[in-house]
């Protein structure tokens, strides 16, 4: 037995550390102080190898989850060729268990760096701002304001023949470090000193997964999807950069877009901000009332209902398995971390929208 632990000391040192790991994890989401201590110290941690990682220009993450993928598959190949050769017990063992280990330690080591950051202290609770039921009278009245502010910001968006948003992203990345701060007058607890995220090399790929973004705590990158619409991309940057605050909600990550979009100054920013803001607002007002929801849109400038129908029109391509199977794969791990209306939690940011405006 001694020499059989000694043969595989190493592999089983790695899976000590991969409890370790998972030890962290569940001391996070013991509680809700412990789970604020964790994404306290987490933060601090993916904050500083973050300067390391934005140094890069492009998106580190992306190629290190193509060489995790890659790196599976060639430890798969190597273990058969290992047994097809007579390696015997030991070389199965030892090859399953390291095969074990290397999933694990990628998934613990997600759960504590992010996955503790559900259970901690959101926005609602650090703003005293929370979602509630909606009359449909309140939901009316802000979506009708959402719609006038689109009217209003409509025209102060460059726009191709067409008559499509045609802002260059070159412009929208580069305003992107500052559209937090007024926003953050206001709450002070959101203020930080932001980077300007990632263009994905993968977006067409992550546009056929349903992405438009994603913040990743193994790097501490945000990256962006550079194929889809470039209307929302100025919001999309915004929910990325709400993540970067350690807040893991989406649904409040998509409030805080829209907020901190609407008030940037920026009109890009603004114009997006409150795009975004109609769609789910609209949305919600088409399923409680088609006839007023249908008013609305009768109403809106002809630059609105270009984007929307272009914005339409491009996720529409993408509909089919593969987008289908990657929303339930990230509806069931939303559950996995406590949110229980899985993906559609989305739809809460109603609810923050409609209590804040």
């Amino acid at each position: 037995m001694r020499t059989f632990f000694k043969r595989h000391l190493w592999v089983h040192i790695w899976a000590l550390a991969v409890l370790a790991l998972f030890c962290g994890y569940w001391y996070g989401i013991s509680s809700p102080a412990a789970a604020n201590a964790v994404s306290a110290v987490t933060q601090r941690v993916k904050d500083g190898y973050a300067r390391l990682w934005y140094l890069v220009p492009f998106s580190v993450v992306e190629w290190f989850y193509a060489a995790f993928i890659l790196g599976v598959l060639a430890w798969v190949v190597l273990l058969f060729r290992r047994l097809r050769r007579g390696g015997g017990g030991h070389a199965a063992y030892g090859g399953i268990l390291g095969l074990t280990c290397l999933c694990l330690t990628a998934w613990g080591y997600y759960c504590l760096m992010w996955g503790v950051n559900y259970y901690a202290d959101g926005f609602q609770e650090k703003s005293g701002i929370y979602a509630r039921p909606v009359a449909v009278e309140e939901l009316d009245r802000v979506t009708s304001w959402f719609a006038r502010q689109l009217a209003e910001t409509a025209d102060g968006a460059a726009r191709d023949a067409d008559g499509v948003f045609a802002v260059p992203r070159d412009e929208i990345f580069a305003a992107s470090t500052g559209v937090y701060e007024n926003i953050s007058r206001e709450f002070p607890f959101l203020e930080r000193t932001d980077r300007v995220p990632k263009r994905m090399f993968f977006s067409r790929l992550f546009s056929a997964m349903n992405f438009t973004g994603f913040y990743s705590p193994y790097t501490g990158e945000s990256s962006l999807n550079v194929d889809s619409p470039a209307c929302l991309l100025p919001a999309n940057i915004a929910h990325e950069l709400a993540h970067q605050r350690g807040i893991a909600s989406e649904q409040e990550c998509n409030f805080l877009a829209i907020a901190a979009s609407t008030s940037s100054g920026h009109p890009a920013y603004r114009y997006s901000g409150y795009l975004m803001g109609f769609i789910h607002l609209g949305n919600a007002l088409y399923r409680a009332d088609p006839e007023r929801y249908a008013a609305l849109w009768a109403d809106l400038p002809d630059a609105v209902k270009a984007d929307l129908r272009y914005h339409s029109a491009y996720w529409d391509q993408f509909e089919g398995l593969t987008a289908t199977v990657s929303k339930r794969i990230y509806d069931s791990s939303l559950k996995s971390y406590g949110q229980t209306d899985g993906i559609q939690s989305y739809g809460t940011v109603v609810d923050l929208l409609t209590a804040y405006y």
